[in-house]
């Protein structure tokens, strides 16, 4: 009995620990089987996992301080500084602009420009009642500006440097801050509006906006400096900071062929003559017909600079607008014949009293009603539109004409120093219908800026050359080289060109545009305008004068055109003309000629 009570306790011992040895060898297993686990049932899979997953993210990391440490760290920097630094512009000293007596017409002069730190201004209300004192306007106004959240803000461009210095004493005496004064350039016209269509001006940024202000900004402009300051986080000028300047490089200066007493004179006379006669509007240009510098130039309405809305007072008529020239294009009409040789001043026409030209008939101002014989020379004196209309239809031809007035430049740019220039409306002979060549002929038919006459009647003056008319001589110390056309007419037509001009001036339309003393020749035009709805206005005329002086050696060249006036231009343009040209030739100095001296 007691024998088998021992063998049944060591049975069931056996069996206890046979089942705990397999749970511990089942635990064993499990863990084996887990990632890292070793021993039997249990892989390196797990283990290569982790280290896979850690090495990755050191992998990453590594990268990602390799990118910002070597390749993002300029952006970073840079980040960094315009966090804690201000850039101001250092604007350029502007090219000075100069007129051919060395007076200043545009020049910058040292300002201050007026900026704030918000954050830093305690008073507002104090700070805005000494700006709006001294700068004007209306306090609410600064308050506004005082008050913003940031720690840069601009109160006024380009204050006078004694009303800034004013504004520096007042907010000092005040015990005020946050305000800040910076050098600055700001553009200034001494003569005021005299010249100011042809000048131009330039935007509060210094960019040039109008006239030669505009054609020349990238010679007059400079290049811009900056001055770099250390900040605070919160916009604060560090004192003793870091400061980094880069230095402005002014501009060019500029010397003109303008000469503004001339060119105030010129204004005064095209504005009265527009009133007087009725005008809509009138232009006056002046030149050296020896190298085609302008000595002034204008049209109406004048610029203000008070008043830059009015965007057709910036423009120079002269060089962007279009108009049929009348008359005034027969000095071209018979120089293309003359240097063709199809006639001379002295060859005699049978000229009818109207000539057909299209399907209308073409009359003369006078309303003869008669035919007649007339000389070349007559036919400008009388200033016969039928003679021309004739000459061009039946003497010169449509391939000639329109090669010679291809020859004078007519339809085609000048070159003009000047932003705007258009080059008119002039057919080509395959464009020609019944109408045109006649009457083209006496300067109808073709439309085209008048720098194109002053450029034509130039080449009369100076011996044939096609110069390009001008208005700048010089850059900094360098004299500019305009180009010189061909020659395009013979000395020989020349001269009997002149010595019909001469004629239209004593003896025909243009008695009236004569200065005493002088030798001016030139001719007259009075041509209609076009309507809008097509044929011509009633009562409505370009009204002009072109000629030069004196005849035996010309040094200037004078153009006025009266647009929309009910008069002919012998009793109009004739009399700005005489006084404009009578004081030009006083102040430039122009002697008398020996050939009227004794009249």
């Amino acid at each position: 009995m007691r024998h088998r009570d021992q063998q049944s306790r060591a049975n069931r011992r056996n069996q206890s620990e046979a089942s705990y040895d397999e749970a511990s060898r089942a635990r064993y297993r499990v863990r084996a089987s887990r990632p890292g686990g070793t021993g039997e049932g249990g892989s390196d899979r797990g283990l290569t996992l982790s280290r896979r997953v850690f090495v990755g993210l050191m992998g990453v990391m590594a990268a990602r301080l390799a990118w910002l440490q070597i390749i993002d760290a300029p952006n970073l920097a840079a980040g960094a500084r315009e966090q804690t630094t201000n850039k101001v512009t250092l604007h350029a000293k502007r090219g000075t602009i100069y007129d051919r007596n060395g007076n200043a017409l545009a020049v910058s002069v040292e300002c201050q420009t007026i900026y704030a730190n918000p954050k830093e201004v305690s008073d507002p209300s104090g700070v805005s009642n000494i700006l709006m004192d001294l700068l004007g306007g209306e306090k609410d106004d600064y308050m506004d500006l005082l008050t913003q959240d940031t720690t840069f803000i601009y109160i006024e461009r380009q204050v006078d440097q004694e009303i800034a210095d004013r504004i520096s004493d007042r907010l000092r005496s005040a015990g005020l801050v946050g305000v800040y004064f910076l050098s600055d350039m700001k553009r200034v016209y001494p003569y005021g509006n005299v010249g100011s269509q042809i000048v131009g001006f330039v935007g509060v940024d210094g960019e040039g906006l109008s006239g030669l202000e505009l054609y020349y900004d990238d010679v007059l402009t400079g290049v811009d400096g900056e001055m770099l300051f250390e900040t605070g986080r919160d916009g604060t000028p560090v004192a003793g900071g870091a400061t980094e300047v880069i230095e402005a490089v002014d501009g060019t200066d500029l010397v003109l062929g303008l000469d503004v007493d001339i060119q105030e004179n010129a204004e005064r006379i095209i504005e009265e003559a527009v009133k007087t006669y009725s005008a809509t509007s009138g232009s006056i240009m002046l030149s050296d017909p020896r190298t085609g510098e302008i000595i002034a130039a204008c049209s109406t309405p004048l610029a203000d600079l008070s008043n830059l809305t009015d965007y057709e007072a910036l423009n120079l008529k002269l060089v962007s607008s279009t108009r049929e020239p009348g008359s005034i294009f027969k000095v071209i009409t018979t120089s293309i014949g003359i240097e063709n040789g199809l006639f001379d001043k002295d060859t005699v026409y049978y000229v009818p009293a109207r000539v057909l030209v299209g399907s209308h008939y073409v009359t003369d101002v006078d309303y003869r009603s008669h035919d007649m014989e007339m000389s070349v020379t007559e036919m400008m004196r009388r200033s016969s539109n039928t003679a021309m209309a004739m000459l061009a239809q039946d003497v010169i031809g449509a391939e000639a004409f329109s090669e010679g007035i291809a020859r004078f430049g007519i339809g085609q740019k000048t070159g003009i120093d000047f932003p705007g220039e258009v080059e008119g409306l002039v057919r080509t002979p395959d464009e020609y219908d019944g109408a045109t060549l006649g009457s083209m002929g006496f300067g109808q038919g073709l439309a085209f800026p008048m720098v194109q006459i002053v450029r034509a009647y130039g080449a009369v003056a100076n011996g044939g050359k096609l110069l390009t008319p001008h208005f700048v001589t010089h850059r900094g110390e360098e004299e500019v080289k305009w180009p010189k056309g061909e020659t395009i007419i013979s000395e020989d037509t020349r001269e009997q060109e002149i010595e019909m001009m001469r004629i239209v001036m004593t003896e025909g339309t243009g008695t009236n545009a004569n200065v005493d003393g002088y030798e001016f020749v030139g001719k007259t035009g009075t041509g209609e305008q076009a309507a809008e709805t097509g044929g011509y206005l009633e009562n409505s005329f370009v009204s002009s004068v072109c000629g030069f002086a004196n005849a035996d050696d010309p040094q200037i060249l004078v153009y006025v055109g009266l647009d929309g006036t009910p008069y002919h231009s012998s009793e109009s343009s004739a009399h700005a003309f005489h006084d404009i040209a009578q004081q030009a030739c006083t102040i430039l100095g122009i002697q008398p000629s020996t050939n009227v001296s004794g009249e």
